[in-house]
Parts: C-alpha cells; structure tokens; sequence
C-alpha cells in the first residue's frame, strides 16, 4: 500500500454498483480508503483538499464550490460517472488538479448498442408489433406493416465521430452496413476507421439514418435544426443517444408527428419526460428514459478504470483518460 489517501464520495450502493468486490479489493491494496456514509448526496468533506490525495466522484456526489478541491494535499479527481463538467467546473483545473474519469470509455460501447438497437426495431417495426400485439391480441393486426427495411441497405450517417460514434460506425458495418458517413469537424481523417467525413448538410442529404453522438458545446447547441431535418428521404431514421441539446426538439417533433420519420430517443429537453409530450403515443417513435450507458457490464468497467487509473497515478505513470484543460471545452 502506498501512503495515499482517497476519499470516496460516492453513496455506498452506487459505490457497490460501479465498484465489484475484486476491484474494491484493488482499490484498498493501492492507497488508504475512506468511504462515503448515508443516504442522498455525498458532500466533500470541508478538509478533502487538505486531508486527502485523491477524491473519487459519480453521480451521487453533491455539487461544490471550486475552492473546496483547492489545497496542499488534493492532486487527482476520479469521475466515475459520466460527463464531468456538470460537477467539475473549468475553474476546478487551473490550480494543478488533476481531473480524470471512469465514465466515458466504458459506456461508450452501452450508448452505441441502444443506438443500433433502437435503429433496428425502427427498420424491422419491432415497436409496433409488440404494441398492437400488448393491446389487441390481434395476430393478423400485429403483423401490419408485414415488411420491415433491411439495416445493411441503408446508407447510415453519423454527428459526432465521438468514442460512441466510433463505436456505432463498428457495429453497423459488423451488421453489414457498408455506406458509413460522418460529421465532425475535429475528426482526422486518417483515424477515421474508413468512414466517409462529409459536411452536416451533405450527411442529411444523402443518408437515411442519422445517429447523433455529438457532446453539447456551445458549437453543437441545435446543430441538427429544421433544415437538415427536411433534408433527409421520407421515411429516414433519426436516433439520439446523446444528448437533446444538439437537435432542435421542436422542429424534430413536428418532423415525426407529421409521420414524415422516425426517430429513436434516450434524450430530451426536459426531462423526466413530461406525460403529455408530444413524442409520446406516436406509432413512429421509440423513447427510452435515458438508459443509453446503463448496462451492468458498463458500471463494472467504469469502477475498473477508475481503479487503473489510481493505480498508475500512485506508480507515477501518465493517466489514460486524464480530462484536460485543453480538451474540457469538447467534452460532453
């Protein structure tokens, strides 16, 4: 054990979920642990940036001031959830904190699943079935449309050639897709796995799937509006997994409740979903209550590479996954 000192402010049943008995048991070989108690949000204790050398974080440690995680001792901040800018504010790096997270990579993969999944029952009219089947009991009704549209033939476009867009590109060509474009103006085309980089306008023009993978930024606010949506064939799929603030909700609602296309949604503007929403009831629109990243598997990975990522800290070694000054402003 080295003479680190970590505090984990996570509740203890998310710190259960997100961190297995083996990589607890790791996390206590490398440093000296000291675990959050209590229901409701975690706070970080009034000395964490002097008492500790590690903090770790996930969705259940309450908001905080930067000045908390300023002092002598705090050097590392491990983010076990997700996005990290809704709990580390910019300010929280410019003082020699360093920041890294558990999140991103691990459910990347998770997001990209949803997103074909929701792909493939809009194409096959997997939804309807089941529903006119829950509803009616009515095998000859359920079978109406009787033909659904084959994954492989479509031409698929993707915003965002993020780690979850990467990954979505992966997917559809293992199930036989073979047109794969994208937008993303940060993109290298030389690492581009082969995907075709078009412009956002060209990408609504000349695909009939559209998966959104974009972060929100102050670049990506309403990204996809009105005009790109009109673009796109009769019939055309629309699938955000991501986050709502890059498609305009408004124009995207009007789009689907004309029947014009179809759209598969983990995210919206307000959310819990509202029960009067327009985008529920429509036979064209599969939503899901932002469950993208949300598989057990996921959770595990995210407690692991956190633990990785204290293990190299402690051996003096370069972070994977350390969120720069740099790269803050183009995270989700």
């Amino acid at each position: 054990m080295t003479d680190l000192k970590v505090y984990v402010a996570i509740r203890p049943d998310e710190f259960d979920r997100l961190y297995t008995p083996e990589a607890q048991q790791r996390l206590h070989s490398l440093a000296r642990i000291e675990l959050a108690t209590g229901e409701g949000r975690v706070a970080l204790p009034d000395d964490v940036a002097s008492g500790y050398d590690v903090v770790l974080t996930s969705w259940s440690t309450a908001p905080f001031r930067p000045e908390v995680v300023r002092g002598p001792r705090l050097r590392l901040a491990a983010h076990t959830a997700g996005s990290v800018r809704g709990l580390f504010p910019r300010a929280t790096l410019e003082d020699g904190l360093r920041l890294t997270q558990g999140g991103a990579a691990a459910m990347a993969p998770a997001v990209a699943e949803l997103a074909v999944t929701l792909v493939l029952a809009l194409l096959r009219n997997l939804h309807r079935h089941d529903r006119e089947l829950w509803t009616s009991r009515d095998w000859a009704a359920a079978r109406v449309p009787e033909l659904g549209r084959s994954f492989s033939a479509r031409r698929v476009g993707i915003v965002g050639l993020s780690r979850v867009g990467r990954h979505f590109a992966s997917m559809a060509r293992g199930l036989g897709v073979s047109a794969v474009a994208a937008y993303d103006p940060y993109a290298d085309p030389a690492s581009a796995g082969g995907v075709e980089l078009v412009g956002l306008d060209e990408l609504f023009a000349t695909c009939d799937v559209v998966s959104v993978h974009a972060p929100s930024t102050d670049e990506t606010r309403h990204l996809v509006g009105a005009r790109q949506l009109a673009a796109l064939p009769d019939g055309a799929i629309v699938v955000n997994t991501a986050r709502s603030w890059s498609v305009d909700q408004d124009a995207l609602l009007r789009e689907v409740a004309s029947g014009r296309l179809l759209a598969g949604l983990d995210v919206f503007d307000e959310e819990p979903l509202t029960p009067d929403s327009g985008f529920l009831g429509l036979p064209n629109v599969i939503v899901t209550p932002h469950v993208a990243g949300g598989t057990v598997e996921a959770r595990h990975q995210q407690g692991d590479i956190v633990v990785d990522e204290l293990g190299r800290f402690a051996a003096g070694a370069p972070l994977r996954h350390e969120v720069t000054a740099d790269a803050y402003d183009r995270l989700a």
